[in-house]
C-alpha cells in the first residue's frame, strides 16, 4: 500500500510532481537538492521550494528581510511568493499593499534578475466593480516596481460575475504580457474543471496552478480524489501553502506559548489538534534525530500530488533550515514515512 493515491496515468500537460522526493523506494531517491519542475500546464519551471511573504516582509528589519532574500536565493528557490495584503503594524506609510513596496525593493536588493525567478501574486476582487482585475493587478505591479507577474493567482469570485467573465478578464491580462499563466485559490476542484472547459472554448488557458493549504491536520483539499483528479488531467500545480500550520507543527508553542501568530488562540479546535499533533511529531523528530520543522515540510513534499510547497521565514538560518526539508524526505525509509503520515490523520468513522 503506498503512503499516498496515485495519478491516473493520463492526461494533459501533466506535472512532473513525481520528483526525487516523492519516491517511495528509498533505493530511487535523489539527493535532497534543490530541483525545478514544471508548473502544471504553464511552461514555467518552479523550485520545490517557494518562499512566500505573508505577515513576514514589512513586520521584520530590512537587513533582515534582504538577508531571507539572499538565502532563499542561494540555496536554488526560484519561486516567490507576494500579495497584496492590508498593514497590521500600524506604521505602514500606505494602509494595503506595502507588503508589495517591501517585497519590490528587497527582491531588487537581493540581485536576483527577473528572467530567473517566478514571481506569484493574487487577485481579491475587493474592490470589484470599482476595480477590475486589470486595475488591481496594476495596482501591485506598480508596488513591486515590476512590468509582470509569472502567476496570478485568483480568490474566489464575488457574487454576480460569471465565471465565463472572470477568465475572460484573467486571460486578458495574459494577453496583454502583465501575467504569464494564472490560477486559483480557495476554489473548489469542480470549479477550476469548468474554468478549463471555458477555456477550451474560446481558446484561452485554463487554471494551472492552486493553492491550497496542506499540512498533517489539514489533508482533506489536496488530497480530494476530485482535486488529484482534477490537477492530473488539466496540469494543475499544486502549491502546497500552510505545511507548518501557522508555526504550530514545528513544536515552539510548547516552550513559548506566547510566540508566533497562533498566540492566544491555542485553545482553538484547530490549533489544539495541531498542539497534539506538534507532540507527536516533536517525539518522532526526537527518535530519528530530525528537526519537527522539516519533517512537517517532508510530509507535504512527499505527496505525489504536490509540485512544490511555500514557506515563510523571518531569518536566513529558518530558510537554510526549511530547505534541508528536501534532504529529510529524500533519507526517509517507507517505514518512517509510514509512521510520518499517520500523525495528525484523521480517525476514519465506524
Amino acid at each position: 500500500m503506498t503512503p499516498f493515491p496515485g495519478h491516473p496515468s493520463h492526461g494533459i500537460g501533466k506535472t512532473r510532481v513525481r520528483d526525487d522526493v516523492a519516491m517511495t523506494d528509498s533505493s530511487q531517491r535523489g539527493s535532497g537538492a534543490m530541483r525545478e519542475v514544471p508548473l502544471g500546464a504553464s511552461g514555467l519551471q518552479v523550485s520545490r521550494l517557494a518562499l512566500g511573504s505573508w505577515r513576514t516582509f514589512e513586520r521584520i528589519a530590512r537587513d533582515d528581510g534582504l538577508a531571507v532574500m539572499r538565502a532563499a536565493r542561494e540555496a536554488g528557490i526560484t519561486f516567490l511568493d507576494d500579495a497584496r495584503y492590508n498593514d497590521e503594524t500600524g506604521t505602514a506609510p500606505i494602509p494595503s499593499g506595502y507588503s508589495e513596496v517591501v517585497f519590490g525593493e528587497l527582491f531588487r536588493a537581493a540581485g536576483w534578475r527577473r528572467d530567473e525567478v517566478v514571481v506569484a501574486n493574487k487577485l481579491w476582487w475587493e474592490f470589484w466593480p470599482d476595480e477590475t482585475p486589470a486595475d488591481e493587478l496594476a495596482g501591485s505591479l506598480g508596488r513591486m516596481g515590476l512590468d509582470h507577474v509569472d502567476l496570478i493567482y485568483t480568490d474566489t469570485l464575488p457574487p454576480g460575475v460569471p465565471l465565463a467573465d472572470a477568465v475572460d478578464m484573467i486571460t486578458r491580462l495574459i494577453s496583454a504580457g502583465l501575467a504569464r499563466a494564472w490560477g486559483a485559490f480557495n476554489w473548489p476542484p469542480a470549479a477550476l474543471e469548468q474554468a478549463w472547459r471555458i477555456g477550451d472554448l474560446h481558446g484561452v488557458p485554463g487554471p494551472t496552478a492552486t493553492q491550497p493549504a496542506y499540512s498533517l491536520i489539514r489533508r482533506e483539499l489536496v488530497e480530494d480524489p476530485e482535486m488529484e483528479l482534477v490537477a492530473s488531467q488539466r496540469g494543475i500545480a499544486i502549491v502546497a501553502s500552510y505545511a507548518l500550520a501557522g508555526g504550530v507543527l514545528t513544536g515552539k508553542y510548547a516552550a513559548y506559548p506566547e510566540a508566533g501568530r497562533a498566540a492566544g488562540q491555542l485553545a482553538a479546535p484547530p490549533y489544539a489538534a495541531g498542539l497534539a499533533a506538534g507532540r507527536e511529531l516533536a517525539a518522532l523528530a526526537a527518535e530519528l534525530g530530525r528537526d519537527p520543522a522539516q519533517l512537517a515540510l517532508a510530509f507535504a513534499l512527499l505527496n505525489p500530488s504536490v509540485t512544490t510547497v511555500l514557506f515563510g521565514a523571518t531569518s536566513p538560518a529558518q530558510v537554510t533550515a526549511n530547505v534541508g526539508a528536501l534532504a529529510v524526505a529524500a533519507g526517509l525509509t517507507a517505514e518512517e514515512t509510514a509512521r510520518l503520515q499517520a500523525i495528525g490523520r484523521p480517525v476514519a468513522a465506524g
